[in-house]
């Protein structure tokens, strides 16, 4: 028993001295701001017991050690306020570009900001000088080929006319089905020089141009009127034979690409009693494809 007692008081005394240790480190930390050496120095405790017993405490401002980039962290803070961007911030401090985005990242540029504008505009003109000579050298290489491309082309005969114009209806044109049969022609395109090709088709045919009926389809937000108008001055037709114009519904949420003066919309034509016409293109058609090696549909 006398063992077992006094090994129990030989546990209080470590324990009291222990605890009057640790009051001790934190006294001359609290008090009288010692840094971890001087407390070891004090003491002749190890460094991790002397931190062990200050956990919790924090350590007294003289002994931060200063953060060496604070100045820069700041500097860079004061040149993004005023437009800077990254790269020149990181090119101006010295610094990685990764360190100067970290230190402003929370400082966006204005979109609208006068510096910003002018970067933006620098870019550009920067990218038109080194494509301009490119771009010019392709519009040039552009225009030998069309030039030496018409040359091929050369005057239409009748057989040439016939031919196209069986060809592009064909493409563009209202065709006949099992369970409709086609019993006139009825084209319809925006491009004028494909409308003018198959005119020429219907001359060819002894159809002549106060024959078909006409009419616009465009959108209702578009001048139809002045549509009439262009399609007829353009392809040379009769203003009495358009019909009233179909107009399409406008739709605000849909994008749209021809809009503007320049937009006249579709022209439909429509040749009436022109069944015959239809076979003599149905069977130009199916020779076509006979003599390349295929059948029509």
């Amino acid at each position: 028993m006398s063992y077992v007692r006094t090994n129990l008081l030989f546990v209080d005394d470590f324990q009291l001295l222990d605890d009057s240790r640790a009051a001790e480190v934190r006294r001359l930390r609290t008090v009288e701001q010692l840094s971890v050496r001087e407390i070891r120095a004090r003491t002749g405790l190890g460094r991790n017991r002397v931190q062990e017993l200050l956990r919790g405490v924090p350590a007294p401002e003289r002994t931060r050690r200063p953060n060496a980039k604070d100045a820069l962290r700041a500097e860079a803070t004061q040149l993004r306020a005023r437009g800077q961007s990254v790269n020149d911030i990181a090119r101006r401090l010295g610094v990685a570009k990764s360190t100067a985005y970290e230190w402003v990242k929370h400082l966006p540029l204005d979109p609208d900001d006068a510096t910003a504008q002018r970067r933006r505009a620098h870019s550009q003109r920067m990218t038109e000088a080194r494509w301009a000579e490119h771009r010019r050298a392709r519009e040039c290489a552009r225009a030998e080929t069309m030039v030496a491309a018409a040359r091929v082309v050369g005057s239409l005969d009748r057989r040439d006319c016939l031919l196209l114009g069986a060809a592009i209806y064909w493409c563009e044109g209202a065709k006949s089905k099992p369970w409709r049969a086609q019993d006139r022609l009825q084209f319809i395109n925006s491009d004028p020089g494909l409308l003018a090709l198959f005119l020429r088709f219907l001359d060819e045919c002894g159809v002549a141009r106060e024959v078909p009926d006409y009419r616009v389809s465009i959108h209702e937000s578009a001048d139809a009127d002045a549509a009439v108008r262009w399609w007829a001055d353009r392809l040379g037709l009769p203003v009495g034979r358009f019909s009233r114009s179909v107009l399409k519904r406008h739709n605000p949420t849909t994008v749209r690409r021809n809009t503007g003066d320049d937009y006249r919309g579709c022209l439909v034509i429509t040749v009436p009693r022109s069944r015959e016409l239809y076979w003599r293109i149905e069977g130009m058609i199916t020779e076509l494809f006979r003599t390349a090696g295929g059948t029509p549909d």
